[in-house]
């Protein structure tokens, strides 16, 4: 991770505008006049007589924690540039995620110029009709629908795989269930006219390379178009009834519920229709991509045994609580949520005694294809004492989650069973 310091010491014009472009503690117009630790110190609030010593990689957590970026409360920062941070499962207990607490996942740096008036969409490649299109035309031209859509990254749940695997070490919190405003995806490729030989999506966006370098893309994936046409998939323009928040896509970004989040392009100004797999940024190497088969943990994998990961597998999260928690009574009303990117969750299991015994939950519906359902469970502790509480979902594959981790070296698709500690002291 690039810390704050050498981005300031660098170049602290750019290192504002890069890391600190969304954030709001205070009027930042001066900061992007000001000197490197200057400008660092305004942010905290005071000068930093020891900052030669500042560790490599380091995010001063009197930002970190007290201000970052407006708009969002109570998340984890994992990376300063790009601006990566996620939810703690205990803050992500309503059944709707609050904008403020779904988590950030950039590649490179975000737009600066997000004007939802003068935006536009294009889409091209093979299709019989290419189509320029504002935000307006998008409402007027085709039906508006809200939907409540799941969002995860590939990633989520990295830092728990042994031997570790690199990127950003996500623990639970890289998911969120919002409340998404837009247009069908396959309407609007269809009123385009999808060529016979379309086989792949590709998506674009207006985020450039941590380089700086125009000609390079920080990413750019696709779907098939089997997948596109799926009507749950969303080019939105609101989250949770509001224009979208800057770091979660302002103006315009797609929702690719089921798919990992980076099929989801933030602030998307292209999608083009192609006759072969996409092979954009981040589509083809080892990124988003597992083993097609199980491999030992630590294992030398060739690249051409990896796969692209389609859909994202069922899971849960305990969201009512954190693990530490101290609990004075012998009873507790538990909460929490599961999703599955191959359809519905058929059951959540809960257990107290490691897995000897696991009791059905209460299972909500989901609000519409690709929503988190919510699960509710009433626990009685027979003793004083430390419990784990764990959750087990099954989809209507017939997937449950496994206790144990299918190691992968990109340290994808983590769905072991969530686990969270208390102690009893009634």
């Amino acid at each position: 991770m690039k810390s704050l310091t050498r981005s300031y010491e660098t170049d602290s014009t750019a290192a504002d505008q890069d890391v600190f472009g969304r954030i709001a503690h205070r009027d930042r117009r001066g900061f992007l006049r000001g000197a490197g630790l200057s400008a660092l110190g305004l942010a905290l609030g005071a000068s930093i007589p020891f900052h030669r010593s500042m560790p490599s990689g380091l995010i001063p957590i009197g930002l970190a924690q007290d201000m970052l970026i407006e708009g969002k409360d109570g998340l984890t920062y994992l990376n300063d540039r790009p601006v990566n941070a996620e939810t703690p499962a205990h803050l992500l207990n309503a059944d709707i995620t609050p904008t403020a607490r779904h988590f950030i996942r950039n590649n490179g740096v975000p737009p600066q110029d997000v004007n939802a008036d003068s935006w536009r969409l294009t889409v091209d490649g093979l299709v019989q009709n290419a189509l320029d299109l504002s935000i307006e035309d998008l409402k007027n031209q085709f039906d508006v629908v809200t939907r409540a859509l799941v969002i995860e990254c590939g990633g989520n749940g990295r830092a728990a795989f042994n031997p570790p695997a690199s990127g950003n070490q996500w623990s639970l919190g890289a998911v969120a269930c919002s409340q998404w405003t837009g247009v069908r995806l396959g309407d609007v490729l269809s009123a385009a006219g999808i060529a016979k030989q379309v086989v792949y999506t590709a998506h674009e966006g207006a985020d450039t390379h941590l380089s700086g370098d125009p000609d390079k893309m920080p990413i750019s994936r696709g779907v098939p178009i089997s997948k596109a046409m799926d009507p749950n998939n969303l080019i939105a323009f609101e989250m949770n009834g509001a224009p979208l928040h800057p770091m979660n896509g302002a103006p315009l970004r797609l929702v690719i519920p089921g798919y990992p989040g980076s099929a989801s392009q933030k602030w998307l100004t292209r999608i083009w229709l192609r006759d072969q797999i996409h092979d954009g940024a981040k589509m083809t190497g080892k990124s988003y991509r597992a083993p097609r088969h199980p491999v030992a943990p630590g294992a030398d994998v060739p690249k051409d045994d990896f796969g692209i990961i389609e859909n994202m597998p069922v899971k849960s999260l305990i969201t009512s609580l954190q693990t530490g928690a101290i609990l004075t009574e012998s009873s507790l009303s538990l909460h929490g949520h599961a999703w599955s990117g191959a359809g519905a969750i058929e059951s959540v299991e809960i257990s107290i005694d490691f897995g000897a015994t696991w009791k059905q939950a209460y299972l909500s519906a989901p609000d519409n294809p690709f929503a988190w359902q919510h699960f509710d469970a009433d626990l009685e502790f027979p003793i004083s004492g430390y419990y784990e509480i764990w959750a087990r979902a099954t989809d209507e594959t017939g997937a449950s989650q496994p206790f144990a981790i299918s190691w992968n070296p990109k340290g994808y698709l983590n769905n072991s069973v969530h686990r969270i500690a208390v102690t009893v002291e009634a």
